[in-house]
């Protein structure tokens, strides 16, 4: 079975030491958002992102969404920022709102599904926060198997992946949607 961690604020420092060592290995990650339980992987590690999308049973031309933890995180990630972006993110950001980018030259196929456009999301869920201001953008695909529903604590993700997942971080039971 996956190995689960306690999320607390007091922690977050050495539980992100320990997200980062995992993703460092192609590791995959199931963490809490502001909605559902998401999968997290290296964005440009093609290893885990190839990991990603079998545990997903992920469908041909479904992009992934990326997390990040700040403004600053979108420069290796989109190729321009949109005026329309700007006020969207401007009115919208940090919060559970997902904004689709033109991709980067070179961002892989396995986040854009070719597409030649990346969904970028800066979260304000204080949990996800603290994370990715530590260990960088990650994606943030929910975590459940195509076709199936999210899934909402670390114990449905435990049972439904076991040892498909390398660390479950448990903040406790999300929102929903």
């Amino acid at each position: 079975m996956a190995t689960i961690e306690r999320y607390a604020a007091s922690i977050a420092p050495g539980l992100a030491d320990r997200v980062r060592r995992v993703l460092g290995e192609s590791g995959l990650v199931a963490l809490p958002t502001e909605s559902f339980y998401g999968f997290a992987v290296a964005p440009f590690d093609e290893q885990s992102l190839a990991r990603l999308w079998r545990l997903k049973g992920r469908s041909e031309g479904k992009p992934i969404l990326v997390l990040i933890g700040g403004r600053l995180d979108l420069e290796p990630f989109v190729r321009s920022i949109p005026p329309a972006a700007t006020a969207l993110m401007d009115a919208f950001w940090p919060g559970p709102l997902t904004i689709v980018f033109p991709a980067a030259v070179g961002l892989s196929n396995a986040v854009t599904a070719g597409t030649g456009s990346i969904g970028i999301r800066l979260s304000a869920w204080q949990p996800l926060v603290d994370l990715l201001r530590r260990v960088g953008p990650v994606t943030g695909t929910s975590a459940n198997r195509e076709g199936m529903p999210p899934l909402r604590s670390a114990e449905e993700v435990q049972h439904s992946f076991g040892d498909a997942v390398d660390l479950i971080i448990d903040a406790g039971p999300t929102p929903d949607g």
